[in-house]
């Protein structure tokens, strides 16, 4: 069966190559990587550079999942704020992990450079568009940030978000200049040859049928082969689909929406005069940002629904036009949904479940600063024995609760959206 991305603005503007073979045979080495997304590559990459032999096994595509489906937003931070880190864990654990995630903003930015990955137009700076009318929770928040990080985004009055985001959905907003934007498929695809380039092995249409994990070798099989490893790596998201009972029970897919406008040439100046990724502050948030072609990407939505709605399309419009209603007519040239993996505690799942089987997922929400620094740190532990995995040691593989969990977590989707509207 040939395996092909699904249609978004993404897998039609992609530097996507030959597709690369599935596994035939048998084969032996040092790590072997289940997953395609950005943690499984950031950790093939990072085991490549340290000159561990690794193979890689994707079921379907290269990033087919969420890391080639998403906003593209760049930026440190978990979907778990920094204000519950450090009521949960004290000042120096939580400045320590938002440490890690600006040192992964940094690590995907030095990566394009040297590895000169084609993923741009790369746009410097998010703006959290607020919804309620609270300048002074904005203004607690930029100098709670600044002083558990030191860094100090700038605080915007409405009058300067308004020239901005010709919108009667904002008051103020806070512009943080240290995030980015991206073509997130592209990326990843840069980030594969680079890998191997240093070489990791890398199969597509490689789905894995079988796992033995005991011992000291760990078998992988797929159906035409099997992969010998001292060590595996499950980096699935979304899509372990009971591969792993432990590891499918500690997570929740959950369903999001993205859409991207036909070229919209200079009406677009009608409702959006900045390049700037734009998120609101609701917890039911929209996050969208201007494309370089005068499109609009438009996301939203949580479900722990696995199909995409009728008239997903439509469904996207309508939320881009309770904000922008000067559009009205607008139609949206690609709509799509995907799903990204959830732990009960909001944050990334990252270290050894036995011996020599390590795991790295739950990226739900912060996708992309949080997946490469699981992929950095799951590479320097094997490699190195670098230790730091273990500050994420409170958020393990704690079980969902299956369809309870599932249904539990729409129920507070809807409850926190209803607190919203209430607040409006």
């Amino acid at each position: 069966m040939v395996v092909t991305y699904i249609d978004s603005y993404y897998a039609r503007t992609a530097n996507v190559g030959a597709k690369r073979l599935p596994l035939d045979g048998d084969i032996e080495t040092d790590v072997c990587v289940v997953g395609g997304g950005l943690a499984g590559l950031s950790t093939a990459f990072g085991l490549a550079e340290r000159g561990v032999s690794v193979v890689l096994l994707e079921a379907r595509r290269i990033a087919w999942g969420a890391s080639g489906r998403n906003g593209g937003f760049v930026s440190a931070g978990y979907s778990k704020s920094l204000r519950e880190l450090e009521q949960r864990l004290g000042r120096d654990h939580a400045q320590a992990l938002h440490g890690l995630s600006r040192d992964a903003v940094a690590l995907i930015r030095q990566r394009i450079e040297t590895y000169a990955i084609a993923c741009g137009p790369i746009v410097d700076g998010t703006i959290r568009a607020s919804w309620f009318d609270d300048a002074d929770s904005l203004k607690r928040e930029r100098d709670y940030m600044a002083d558990m990080t030191g860094v100090e985004e700038e605080f915007w009055p409405r009058e300067k978000l308004g020239a901005l985001l010709l919108s009667e959905r904002y008051y103020d907003g806070l512009f943080n200049p240290d995030s980015f934007q991206f073509h997130p498929l592209n990326y990843s695809l840069g980030l594969a040859a680079a890998a191997e380039n240093k070489g990791a092995l890398i199969f597509e249409g490689a789905a894995v049928t079988s796992l033995d994990l005991d011992g000291s070798v760990k078998v992988v099989r797929t159906a035409d082969g099997e992969v010998r490893a001292a060590a595996v790596v499950m980096a699935c998201g979304g899509y372990i689909d009971g591969l792993h009972r432990k590891m499918s029970g500690a997570v929740v897919p959950v369903g999001t929406y993205v859409a991207v406008t036909e070229p919209l040439g200079e009406r677009l100046r009608t409702a959006i005069r900045t390049p700037h990724a734009v998120h609101d502050t609701r917890f039911a948030l929209d996050y969208y940002r201007p494309l370089h072609d005068s499109r609009i990407l438009w996301g939203g939505r949580i479900t722990v629904r696995r199909s995409p709605p009728p008239d997903l399309a439509g469904l996207m419009r309508g939320d881009l036009l309770k904000v922008y209603p000067q559009l009205a007519g607008v139609e949206m040239e690609t709509a799509w949904n995907g799903l990204m993996s959830y732990g009960t505690h909001k944050m990334p799942q990252i270290g050894e479940a036995t011996p020599g089987v390590w795991y790295a997922m739950g990226f739900g929400g912060h996708g992309m600063n949080t997946t490469t620094l699981a992929g950095e740190l799951v590479a320097s532990a094997i490699a190195e024995g670098d230790d730091r995995h273990r500050l994420f040691s409170s958020f393990g593989l704690t079980p969902t609760g299956g369809f309870m969990g599932a249904a539990a977590a729409q129920l507070t989707y809807w409850f926190y959206g209803l607190r919203d509207a209430m607040k409006t």
